[in-house]
């Protein structure tokens, strides 16, 4: 690669990447240069500076796809350049993402025809499509609550405390009261009698997660759907149901066909699922699926027309790359439904193996479920001595990336890692992990206890308290260092 030309003593020409002074001067990081540089000095350095990131492959904290065909990453360079929102010049682009969101509508069983359309868009993840299908119960929430001459200024929405980040950022942006049920040690899910008990005229929906951030199961939405039912005969409310199926909405309908937690249920108004998880493409595409367009109220899509023709759009931004879209109609057609069920069946295999390998160690409790997203979480069984935390750090200098995390309220105590088995996640890899956990352990069982690690697990010293009727010192249990934070990992 050529940078400059450096004049030598013997006035030769030197062309050579590192005999520039581009190679010995910082980097800008506050203001943008005065000057120019090569281009490929500027190639140069920001490669330099990327090698420090993980290998991606190896971040088994992410549900998002990491490989894909060369032949689609072909389709991704050759559209990158294309703005999906200009219909008018791009019209088999949009031809391209209207054909996805009836696949996927179909796939979720919409009740619609075979040649209907749906109602669906695509987004550039899940976390858009659930503010927007949060944004369409909230509007018509207060549509009927208007025209019944009743308040309408204290919506809610009931979860629990196991979503996403996204939704308390919905909840948050949107003015959405957000109620929670809390977990419990041994069951990390939303409890749907709880969550029906929680649901008063002021919610908006239910929102049911198929295959939950933590551990990768799936909510009985079947069950919620049923005593919801019940409850809105005996109120006279309509509370509906939203499904967040943004792990799991590509594994359910190839893995368990049988089970209901779709559009088969009546009270599910509306899916949102990651394209750039299960659905097999890059960062960037997620969709949002509506059971009918009397679920998608009017007056929240807009018309435009300065791009050449009326386009209707229903998104939080505008602008964004159309190659996402052209790569998820590739994997469908590419795959088709047996391909993609091949690839969920060796992926919940080798999540199997990975399991197999860590109950040998005798170290481990198992969170995650056989039945869910392919991911295996897991505790200790006895961390005492060093905390699942530690693990995940010692596993860096495998190259491997894992993360350890608590569990949301009430199941603060409990501390897991966990492992996402993706496509390009074969078996040798997994047994490979399992054997570096084995390692990692035998070594930390070798070390003294931290007194770093007590911190995030000990009770404190007796801390004097004078009260009115006691001069006893009161004990405080100090169970974590970590704040409650909702898992951020991307949607």
């Amino acid at each position: 690669m050529v940078l400059t030309t450096v004049v030598c003593d013997s006035e030769e020409h030197l062309d050579y990447t590192f005999a520039s002074r581009y190679a010995s001067e910082p980097l800008p990081r506050y203001k943008m240069p005065k000057r120019p540089m090569p281009k490929e000095a500027a190639y140069q350095v920001v490669n330099d500076e990327l090698m420090l990131d993980g290998n991606p492959r190896l971040n088994l904290g992410s549900f998002v796809t990491t490989w894909m065909e060369p032949e689609c990453d072909e389709l991704i360079m050759a559209s990158i350049n294309k703005n999906y929102v200009d219909m008018e010049q791009y019209p088999l682009t949009t031809e391209l993402q209207n054909r996805c969101v009836n696949m996927i509508a179909h796939l979720f069983h919409a009740p619609i025809g075979d040649t209907e359309t749906a109602v669906g868009v695509g987004t550039v993840g899940s976390s858009e499509a659930i503010m927007l299908a949060g944004l369409a119960f909230k509007r018509k929430w207060q549509n009927k609550r208007k025209t019944e001459n009743k308040p309408y200024d204290k919506p809610n929405i009931v979860t629990g405390a196991n979503v996403q980040v996204c939704w308390e950022k919905f909840a948050r942006y949107f003015e959405v009261e957000l109620k929670e049920v809390k977990l419990r040690e041994g069951y990390y899910v939303m409890d749907p009698v709880k969550a029906v008990e929680m649901v008063d005229e002021n919610t908006i929906c239910v929102a049911a997660i198929l295959g939950s951030t933590l551990n990768g199961e799936f909510e009985d939405v079947k069950l919620l759907n049923e005593l919801l039912t019940k409850k809105n005969q005996e109120t006279g409310w309509d509370t509906p149901i939203h499904v967040d199926a943004a792990s799991g909405g590509f594994i359910a309908p190839f893995l368990y066909p049988e089970l209901e937690w779709d559009f088969r249920l009546p009270l599910v108004k509306s899916i949102n699922v990651s394209g750039h998880k299960y659905g097999l493409v890059y960062a960037g595409v997620g969709w949002v699926v509506w059971r009918s367009k009397d679920d998608l109220p009017e007056e929240l899509i807009f018309h435009i027309n300065y791009l050449g023709t009326d386009q209707p759009t229903f998104t939080l931004n505008f602008s964004k790359g159309a190659s996402q879209i052209i790569a998820q109609y590739y994997q469908f057609i590419r795959l088709g439904f047996e391909g993609y069920k091949n690839i969920m069946e060796n992926c919940l295999g080798n999540a199997k193996a990975l399991k197999e390998g860590l109950e040998k160690t005798g170290r481990f409790d198992i969170i995650s479920k056989d039945f869910g997203v392919p991911l295996v979480a897991f505790s200790l069984k006895d961390s005492s001595k060093y905390t699942v935390f530690q693990i995940a750090q010692s596993l860096k200098r495998f190259g491997w990336i894992v993360p350890a995390y608590t569990m949301p309220p009430d199941a603060e105590h409990i501390d897991i890692i966990r492992v996402v088995i993706r496509e390009d996640f074969n078996r040798s890899l997994s047994e490979r992990l399992a054997s570096d956990i084995e390692k990692v352990v035998k070594e930390l069982d070798e070390l003294p206890p931290l007194a770093s690690n007590k911190e995030a697990s000990v009770t404190a010293a007796a801390v004097t308290h004078e009260t009115d009727d006691s001069k006893e010192p009161l004990k405080r249990s100090i169970t974590r260092k970590i704040a409650n934070k909702k898992t951020s990992g991307v949607c």
